[in-house]
């Protein structure tokens, strides 16, 4: 394995600061489908077992899982763990890996899969669904589902006109002590990585440095940051966009908003997305689970079960969200968001870390 590709997945083990342990994993071989497996006895499709390592909790993707295995007869045994361990785990088993299916909550291991060789090429009716900048470049891995970076602002004492176009305007002295973020979250290392490949490495570094200058205030992730909006510990706080829905759903009147910058990391969009693994003894096998997360009834649970964006067309964003193809996201090649060792580094650095 190169070791800059390793660097940047243990990056994004350190990032979420979760460990998930390779051993323990009772695999399931999969039996590869005879042609005549009606008159011969063996399996069919509907009686092998899927092998999914998920990066995506049980609690999230669980229920949609389960009902794929209802409606197509295909059994699965999932291996649930964070993003960056389920990348890794694959890459360290090599030939011996029992995966057929990576699932990931972020492109950046996707992406290093990718890098390494261990990801099979999509067919081309499935890449289709999808937009072609919210899937891999060379039709190794495909979106699932969306998630936009948003500034949240507290309705109550921020009037929106207040709010700059760009997230350097966060600078300005006039919100020292007013700024809410996640420097150790995974989505929020995504962010600087984004920044990073976009303004490069000095820009990023004197964005980070100037925000720290305005002594922001340190949240755990997303959904802290949020509530500390609403109760008004901060005006403003840097999240994705789904955490608020959640909120939302519960109390219409809750007095937090979204605010999407212009054309910089600020909106950059990510994705959560799924692989075929080039161990998968079935490919049809797999992407017939990818076809499924692409699915209507699919999209719809994503759009309104965990508040994400919906990446086939036709299916509609919960709430109160501007639809994605409205933002003015920038330009990037979401693969390489893998390189998130740098990030570390360059947090750790100036002490946001």
């Amino acid at each position: 394995m190169a070791s800059n590709t390793k660097f940047a997945i243990i990056g994004i083990i350190v990032a979420v600061a979760i460990v998930a342990g390779v051993a323990g994993f009772a695999a399931i071989s999969n039996d590869n489908v005879p042609e005549q497996a009606e008159t011969t006895g063996a399996p069919t499709m509907e009686t092998q077992t899927l092998t999914i390592y998920s990066g995506r909790s049980e609690s999230l993707v669980g229920p949609i899982i389960e009902k794929f295995e209802q409606e197509t007869g295909i059994k699965t045994e999932v291996r649930y763990g964070d993003t960056a361990a389920m990348a890794l785990a694959i890459i360290e088993e090599g030939r011996n890996s029992p995966a057929d299916v990576y699932y990931g909550q972020d492109a950046g291991a996707l992406g290093a899969l990718a890098k390494e060789g261990r990801l099979l090429k999509l067919s081309d009716p499935l890449l289709q669904k999808v937009d072609p900048a919210l899937r891999s470049p060379d039709g190794e891995w495909i979106g699932i589902s969306g998630r936009a970076r948003v500034v949240d602002y507290n309705t109550n004492l921020v009037d929106k006109s207040e709010l700059p176009d760009s997230i350097w305007g966060f600078l300005d002295p006039k919100w020292k002590g007013k700024i809410g973020w996640a420097p150790s979250n995974g989505s929020f290392q995504s962010f600087v990585t984004a920044l990073r490949l976009i303004e490069g490495e000095d820009r990023a570094r004197e964005w980070l440095v100037g925000i720290m200058a305005n002594e922001p205030v340190v949240y755990s992730g997303n959904s802290p940051i949020v509530e500390g909006v609403a109760r008004g510990e901060v005006h403003v706080g840097f999240v994705n966009n789904y955490y608020l829905h959640k909120f939302l759903q519960t109390d219409p009147a809750y007095p937090v908003a979204h605010h999407h910058t212009n054309g910089d990391a600020g909106s950059m969009i990510n994705i959560a997305g799924a692989a075929v693994v080039d161990t998968a003894n079935n490919k049809e096998i797999a992407e017939r689970f990818i076809e499924y997360m692409l699915s209507e009834d699919a999209q719809t649970y994503f759009a309104t079960s965990t508040y994400e964006y919906p990446l086939v067309e036709g299916i509609k964003a919960v709430g109160p969200q501007l639809p994605i193809k409205e933002i003015n996201k920038p330009n990037i090649d979401l693969s390489n968001l893998a390189d998130l060792q740098g990030t570390l580094d360059l947090l750790r650095d100036i002490r946001a870390l």
